[in-house]
């Protein structure tokens, strides 16, 4: 979804103490940032940390992929000498499109619940919650820059626009996090935010690391840079897909979802092609159906007849192996000491998810399909999703790990590297030390 011009001019009017941003064409922006991700071992999330507010607080979010928006706790010790929030009827409501107005229930506004105040409604993916009285607002925010390929000056931005919540949202989330950072299709999602501010190309790229000792990636704008290898040279290309309706916890069906979702024709494994019913691959007139990436699921999730299907299958193809008890949530388990292992994982059938024509498509090999639950056991790492759920086919974070993702979004396209392990490198090999 791009800006219009009419937005352009709102977010420059936002911008006044860095109106060299929006004149931008000749002064030498900054035009690729970069954030660090580390997955959390009790939760499974994903998890960054930026700075926030005047002094600047160091504050950790949990990754949100198909996020609209960046929410924080407001409610308890949020101090900040900059902060503003959004009156109805600003520039700030009219680029977050929301209409929703309101004023504070407490004696006295204070930061997250003021008069005359806009709002709109954040999504806490991991207990499938939404609150509709998240105030808009703006602060300071501070994040790493990139120069040229190695990490660069820490950068402020006076007015970034985010969302406060009260403490009961941050339920489910890791330990010391304060709320999620929103990657989505909406145009307060930090990705559009620093494309428009900064004058470059709605794009960002997502590595998370299989490791909890060491740090993963985002890239945004122009930065995309792995040690001693060029990896985007060997991305594959598909189309991103719009789902006309939303698809949060509770659907909204009045605009687009802000999820990225694919178009999976089919599914392979070993090569061979799964019986599964293909009307649920398609996203249907409600939005249901189709496939859609998140990081709000630590492992995928299947619809019943698919995951059905696609689990016979794998057994089949790994008859020589010993199947063992089932270790929740998995049901599809062996004993580790009955498969070998490859530079790719566990030597196991691999598993294509088969995209616009048969030649293309997202293959995930035993790093990213088996889960190690401890010494003597391996379970394919996908979870039943039930009958009738909202999405047949969510690619959950376990699968995405030490794969390179591009998300284009003025292009509406995804370029993906499947397994960095055969290029011999990991997503937790980028140096965040700064040499600026």
């Amino acid at each position: 979804m791009a800006f219009t011009s009419y937005h352009s001019i709102l977010f420059c009017s936002l911008l006044l103490s860095i109106s060299s941003y929006c004149i931008g064409q000749t002064s030498p922006l900054t035009k690729a940032f970069i954030l660090p991700v580390k997955k959390d071992s009790s939760t499974l999330e994903y998890i960054t940390q930026i700075g926030q507010r005047t002094p600047l607080v160091p504050i950790k979010l949990t990754i949100h992929l198909g996020g609209q928006t960046l929410w924080v706790d407001c409610e308890n010790g949020c101090v900040s000498s900059t902060y503003q929030p959004a009156l109805c009827g600003s520039a700030q409501c009219t680029i977050a499109k929301v209409n929703t107005c309101g004023n504070c229930s407490t004696s006295a506004p204070k930061i997250g619940c003021n008069n005359n105040a806009c709002y709109n409604t954040p999504e806490n993916p991991f207990i499938k919650t939404l609150y509709d009285g998240g105030e808009i607002n703006e602060d300071v925010l501070s994040i790493q820059s990139m120069d040229g390929s190695n990490p660069g000056k820490f950068v402020k931005i006076p007015s970034f626009i985010f969302t406060c919540v009260p403490t009961f949202l941050t339920e489910g989330l890791a330990s010391g996090v304060k709320g999620t950072v929103g990657l989505g299709r909406h145009q307060i999602a930090l990705p559009s935010q620093l494309a428009q501010i900064f004058s470059f190309t709605r794009k960002f790229s997502v590595c998370l690391s299989s490791s909890t000792q060491s740090s993963g990636v985002l890239f945004f704008g122009d930065g995309m840079v792995l040690p001693k290898v060029d990896v985007s040279k060997d991305l594959i290309f598909t189309p991103l897909i719009t789902n006309p309706f939303g698809t949060g916890s509770v659907p909204f069906l009045n605009e687009p979802s802000s999820e990225y979702y694919i178009g999976v024709k089919s599914i392979r494994v070993n090569g061979k092609t799964v019986t599964i019913n293909k009307k649920l691959l398609g996203i249907d007139k409600r939005g249901d159906g189709g496939t859609k990436i998140s990081t709000g699921t630590p492992y995928s999730i299947l619809e019943t007849s698919i995951y059905d299907a696609v689990t016979k299958a794998f057994i089949d193809e790994l008859s020589n192996a010993t199947r063992v008890a089932a270790v929740a949530p998995f049901a599809t388990c062996f004993s580790s000491k009955s498969v070998g292992s490859t530079r790719v994982g566990p030597a196991v059938p691999t598993i294509d998810l088969v995209l616009q024509t048969t030649r293309v498509y997202w293959r995930i090999f035993g790093a990213n399909s088996m889960v190690k639950v401890n010494q003597d056991v391996i379970c394919l790492g996908f979870v039943n999703g039930g009958i009738k759920p909202t999405t047949s086919i969510v690619i959950g974070g376990y699968q995405l790990e030490d794969n390179l993702l591009h998300f284009d979004l003025a292009r509406s396209t995804l370029g993906f590297s499947s397994s960095l392990l055969f290029h011999q490198t990991t997503c937790a090999n980028f140096n965040f030390t700064s040499k600026a």
